[in-house]
């Protein structure tokens, strides 16, 4: 039964809400909203945790501070950029940091922190070679970069999963 339907509740919670909002309780939105339910399920079974456990939640605590000052920080300083009519002045680009951490939730954590801090992006990440390449929209020192990723970031991930 749990390979067909991995997470039960998710997928009949999917299907109902598939039927709501198509308002109909025909058979063709019933046969189409059970296929997105069970292909639902499917897709949250490949995103099963690989970690057994949080090692240091204690970290968690101190990653999710640094983050929140940086968000905050970051606002600021784009703000000024756009607002300060600085637009012309600003030097964007890529940086290319090369990162220890493999854990699949550590990675898509950091995909988060850096997407959602304004003036950076995840671009792209290299599995083979553990290279992230982020964009920057006020790129002054690539090193300085590198740095806040590894050690701000990347350390306490570390400290998190592995």
């Amino acid at each position: 039964m749990t390979r067909v339907l991995p997470f039960p509740l998710i997928s009949l919670c999917l299907l109902a809400m598939w039927l709501w909002l198509s308002q109909s309780l025909a058979l063709g939105p019933i046969l189409l909203g059970s296929l997105f339910a069970v292909l639902g399920g499917w897709l949250l079974r490949m995103l099963q945790p690989d970690a057994k456990a949080v090692r240091n939640p204690v970290a968690i605590v101190r990653l999710a501070g640094l983050v929140l000052v940086d968000v905050i920080r970051s606002n600021i300083a784009v703000a000024a950029i756009i607002l300060g009519g600085q637009r012309h002045n600003i030097t964007s680009g890529f940086v290319d940091i090369p990162l220890d951490l493999r854990s699949r939730q550590g990675l898509a954590i950091l995909a988060c922190i850096i997407t959602s801090t304004p003036g950076t992006l995840w671009v792209n990440y290299n599995l083979d070679s553990g290279i992230l390449q982020l964009h920057v929209l006020d790129l002054v020192d690539e090193t300085e970069w590198i740095d806040r990723i590894k050690n701000r970031y990347e350390r306490l991930l570390l400290e998190i999963f592995e």
